[in-house]
């Protein structure tokens, strides 16, 4: 392709509107141009990206077994309300009628389409295990779109399900899928990490998300020092503390005026935040209830939401959290409440700790567990760096920032039961089948990516889902032997199989220089007079920024070589 003849609109200047690195690149670099909030056009340069990472899905879907068709994006309420999603998906889903009156969304995501499809058609035990997958443009209404294709409303999505006998075999085609994730994201070049994860709307039992790290990442993760442990900050487990051992002292009221916070009242009192417990009354599907954890612990709400069981939790408010405990706000404690209490795990390691007296300006010092009544113990902090690992015996816990670019869930019988797919065994007994499914953002894999590789003159793409391996820069287009020197090298470069960008512009050297850079092509040739005197070129390294001086049949076969080996993996 002859840049010339290509369409690459870049710009100099960063887009006031765009906050992260990879919304300001890939507008600077002419990959993308928005249309509507959330919404944009992929240029050709960016569509090319976004194509490799779907070549790169197929094939590894296709490896591991799995079928694709290709779902509508408009779907009928009829099915969202059979699952019972129609409601508690909220306003995400874009709802519309049609000229009839008959109610439709844009779909977010195809759990009712794909099961509706196999209630439909399968019939037998013969027929499992399948797993369907599509690479589709899905709609989400985000209240607040923003980073361009890290945060959109329509985006590029592939989405796979699969169907299963039993459980077992379910967790078969969950693994699967996982490994075909791992090579998936190895092959795009991604630095990335499974990790834990909530299952959230989807819903199932378990999940894993796939995270790119950067500094950037929007999500908090966790892994350990010493093993392969790993979960995002909403679903990282803690580890139990031994329990408490010493003689415990008599519970003794003690006053704290005008201390509220934790720090206050363990400064005000001589002692150390973790001497202390703090409550925090929520509200779980409209009962009050208590949650207790370590004053230098933060409760984890979705840790609390799921171990209740609850579909809604939400901090109370003032009018809740004093009748809940009796006292003003700031002064809340577990003894002689009448609410549920629940307790963090790190809380039973405790003996002779400061709680909320329940009264104005009090606490009470020597506090233990005989005091107070405990519903249940739990892990429900939040895991933070340092911590001990809960699977290995010497890890610690460390943090990191990360991009989530694909998630798998087993979703057990969540939708087949609701929409009523079911098969018969061998027995000709009808069973229900057991489900998973498994997405991955195809648009925001490339954004991911650019945001994990960058510098400050630009996107440096890995080779495998860069838009073109290698650039050939012709430094003057006036100067015969350059322009034929430059066209032999990008016609054997494309007789190679390499994808080829030939700069034929008439533009100054450090106009093309730059631009080069800007657009991440990972190869650069660089055909100039001087060294073409000696029959040599320039061969740079985008990423290491090396330049190796050479005979053109070398830089040729180098590239060529580079190319083949990097696709390979």
């Amino acid at each position: 392709m002859r840049y010339s003849q290509y369409f690459i609109p870049t710009v100099k200047e960063t887009p006031a509107d765009a906050e992260v690195i990879s919304h300001q690149l890939m507008l600077r670099a002419g990959m993308i141009r928005k249309v509507a909030a959330g919404v944009y056009n992929y240029l050709p340069l960016g569509l090319r990206s976004i194509r490799k990472v779907e070549q790169i899905v197929r094939e590894e879907m296709n490896r591991a077994g799995a079928i694709e068709l290709l779902m509508p994006m408009v779907t009928p309420a009829e099915l969202w309300q059979e699952s019972g999603r129609w409601e508690f998906y909220g306003k995400e889903l874009l709802r519309f009628k049609d000229r009839k009156d008959g109610e439709f969304c844009l779909g977010p995501t195809h759990e009712e389409v794909i099961t509706d499809i196999v209630r439909r058609e399968i019939r037998s035990y013969r027929q499992l295990p399948i797993n369907l997958y599509q690479i589709q443009t899905k709609f989400r209404d985000e209240i607040r779109p923003r980073f361009g294709l890290m945060r959109g409303r329509e985006f590029i999505m592939k989405d796979a399900y699969s169907f299963d006998v039993d459980s077992s075999a379910a967790d078969l085609s969950y693994d699967k899928m996982y490994q075909a994730y791992r090579r998936i994201f190895e092959r795009c070049g991604l630095n990335f990490r499974a990790v834990e994860a909530d299952t959230g709307s989807i819903g199932g039992s378990s999940s894993h998300e796939f995270m790119v790290l950067a500094d950037s990442g929007e999500d908090a993760i966790l892994s350990c020092s010493g093993c392969d442990y790993a979960a995002n900050v909403e679903k990282a487990e803690s580890r139990p503390f031994p329990e408490a051992k010493g003689e415990l002292l008599p519970k003794e009221a003690v006053e704290t005026p005008d201390r509220k916070t934790i720090e206050e009242v363990a400064a005000f009192l001589g002692i150390k935040p973790e001497q202390t417990v703090k409550a925090l009354i929520v509200v779980a599907d409209g009962e009050p209830v208590m949650a207790l954890v370590r004053g230098d612990h933060d409760l984890n709400e979705l840790k609390l939401k799921n171990f209740l069981g609850a579909a809604e939790l939400e901090m109370a408010d003032d009018e809740v959290y004093v009748k809940a405990c009796g006292g003003p706000v700031g002064f809340a404690g577990p003894c002689g409440v009448t609410v549920r209490v629940i307790a963090d795990q790190a809380i039973q390691g405790m003996c002779n700790f400061v709680v909320g007296g329940n009264a104005k300006d009090q606490h009470f010092r020597n506090a233990n567990h005989r005091d107070f009544t405990v519903k249940a113990f739990a892990d429900i902090r939040t895991v933070v760096a340092g911590d001990a690992c809960p699977r290995c015996s010497g890890g610690k816990m460390e943090v990191w920032r990360g991009i989530e670019v694909g998630h798998v869930f087993k979703l057990g019988t969540k939708y087949s039961e609701k929409l009523k797919a079911t098969y018969l065994d061998a027995d000709g007994k009808e069973q229900v089948i057991f489900m998973g499914c498994y997405g991955i953002g195809v648009g925001r894999s490339v954004a991911a990516c650019i945001e994990q590789n960058h510098d400050a003159n630009g996107i440096i793409f890995p080779l495998p889902i860069a838009p073109f391996h290698c650039i050939v820069s012709a430094l003057s287009v006036k100067e015969e032997p350059v322009v034929k020197a430059s066209e032999d090298i990008y016609n054997r470069l494309a007789a190679a199989g390499v994808e080829v960008l030939l700069d034929d512009r008439d533009e100054r050297p450090g106009f093309k220089f730059k631009d080069a850079d800007l657009i991440g092509i990972p190869l650069r040739i660089v055909v100039g007079a001087k060294n073409l005197a000696e029959g040599k070129v320039e061969l740079k390294h985008r990423k290491s920024g090396e330049v190796e001086l050479l005979p053109i049949d070398e830089a040729v076969a180098k590239v060529q070589q580079l190319v083949a080996e990097a696709l390979a993996q």
